[in-house]
């Protein structure tokens, strides 16, 4: 998918042993919460789902979120607790799913970089995607009909790619996910 993807360490900026913690970011439908669930208990890392971070701190669905406060406030919400985040500066190491959306704000993506964050970009075929998130049951705000959810995701795409790795998800499970991040992490 990108000349990055199946590269052993490629982009790396921080040696394995100093990697505390590994943020997954992708678009809807691309397995961050499940391969994150799945990195992080063959790590013994705790996992965080932003997303439900959000909605335990909240009380609210992201659905609602959305609804009562419009995306610009959605996102606001969700850089205030990524910014929380990475503040907890003794918290255990840890893998954690951001939100389709969360890397594309420039804020978040220069937060992570700034506090030298491992980011791995989880990617497949569009078409693959819009797939998948047509299986969930989860509610997708942004998620309506294949030509909108192609452009969206043909937007996010190029800011994704600025990750450390990046991961073709298509055809795989998500046991063989997770083992291939931990190769490609140097942490096997």
């Amino acid at each position: 998918m990108d000349d990055k993807a199946g590269k052993p360490q490629a982009g790396l900026s921080t040696p394995p042993s100093r990697i505390r913690s590994v943020f997954l970011i992708g678009f809807m439908g691309a397995g961050k919460t499940s391969v994150g669930r799945a990195l992080s208990q063959r790590l013994g890392w705790e996992f965080i789902d932003l997303d439900e971070r959000i909605q335990d701190r909240r009380g609210r669905s992201i659905e609602e979120i959305f609804e009562q406060s419009g995306e610009s406030g959605f996102r606001e919400v969700e850089h205030s607790s990524l910014k929380d985040l990475v503040a907890e500066s003794d918290a255990p190491p840890r893998v954690v799913a951001l939100g389709g959306g969360a890397y594309i704000q420039t804020s978040n993506a220069e937060l992570l970089a700034r506090n030298g964050m491992t980011v791995i970009f989880l990617d497949a075929p569009v078409e693959e995607l819009f797939r998948r998130c047509r299986q969930e049951k989860a509610i997708r705000p942004l998620r309506r009909d294949i030509e909108h959810f192609r452009d969206l995701y043909e937007k996010r795409r190029p800011t994704y790619a600025k990750a450390d790795l990046i991961l073709d998800t298509n055809g795989k499970t998500i046991e063989s996910l997770a083992e291939e991040l931990l190769k490609r992490l140097g942490l096997s």
